[in-house]
């Protein structure tokens, strides 16, 4: 059985990594460089700060570099699109990026993952997908037994990640979908665009006049301890939801779940949707089955301080 033990790079170590602004509370080096040990792969994954005007440079100097993918978080994740040489359909569907996968061609003419190859020849593309949509369902099931189908929902943020987040529940054929944004305009274009996918999906801009199943924070709210609350208490009491799911993981609880335990709501935090967006996207990198039960206690540990 392969090591989980993190390896000495070497001169033949290849990168792979995770590009955000902020970055610093991100847990997936250590789910992802456990996992890379695991799997006996002589890669590691690093934590780069890159603000958004300097996005396309660390793109494009990422590939020169040789690294084999990428993960993206707030706040690149549609600054992303146009930058990317090809989208899959994932990408294209939710109009988010969080995974890059640098490819090249390969003996027979068939584009693969770099990190996949033995040898590189030719260009280098990059190509942006979406595995954030699919481990936010896996979660909220998991989580808090949450079926979107029919479900009332209160979602917080329009930007990349909750984008993702609606245009998927409406797929799912959410029953009514509640959108609220800092800025309203961009909450009304999300629903103006979900309407036009999906024009049978109730989806409304504001606060809703009743309960809720689920409210959904898809905002950064919360990643410092000086934030404001992502909801305002006072048109919506976190008490009207049954659960509270916030794609934050660290602080493992944040002030919005904190209220909302306090107001006898089940809750859950990120980490169960970062376990699976993240063991997708090493699946993109290394074309091999991630090893879920490995990430998600290299996560645990990393969050909670045990195994």
């Amino acid at each position: 059985m392969p090591s989980t033990l993190r390896p000495s790079p070497s001169a033949r170590t290849r990168l792979v990594g995770v590009l955000g602004s902020p970055v610093r509370h991100s847990a997936s080096p250590a789910m992802h460089n456990a996992a890379l040990a695991d799997l006996g792969v002589d890669w590691s994954y690093v934590a780069c700060e890159v603000s958004p005007d300097r996005l396309a440079t660390a793109l494009n100097g990422a590939r020169d570099l040789g690294f084999v993918g990428l993960n993206l978080t707030v706040p690149h994740k549609q600054l992303a699109v146009p930058l990317m040489d090809v989208l899959d359909d994932s990408a294209r569907e939710y109009g988010a990026v969080n995974t890059v996968v640098f490819e090249a061609e390969d003996a027979e003419g068939i584009w693969r993952p770099v990190g996949c190859l033995r040898e590189v020849r030719g260009p280098v593309r990059s190509r942006g997908c979406n595995t954030d949509a699919d481990a936010l369902l896996r979660a909220l099931g998991e989580d808090l037994g949450i079926e979107p189908r029919a479900a009332r929902i209160l979602l917080l943020g329009a930007g990349g990640a909750a984008r993702a987040a609606a245009l998927r529940l409406a797929d799912e054929g959410v029953g009514e979908l509640w959108l609220v944004n800092r800025t309203e305009a961009k909450a009304t274009e999300l629903a103006e665009e979900i309407l036009a996918r999906t024009p049978i999906v109730d989806v409304q801009v504001g606060y809703p006049p009743g309960d809720v199943e689920i409210i959904l924070n898809a905002t950064s709210l919360g990643l410092k301890e000086s934030d404001p609350l992502p909801l305002d208490l006072t048109a919506f009491p976190v008490s009207r939801a049954d659960g509270v799911f916030d794609m934050i993981y660290r602080p493992a609880e944040t002030p919005l779940l904190r209220h909302a335990r306090e107001a006898g709501c089940r809750t859950a935090n990120g980490l169960g949707m970062l376990l699976y967006q993240g063991a997708a996207a090493l699946e993109l990198w290394t074309e091999r089955t991630a090893p879920l039960e490995v990430m998600r206690r290299a996560l645990w540990n990393e969050v909670y301080g045990a195994a």
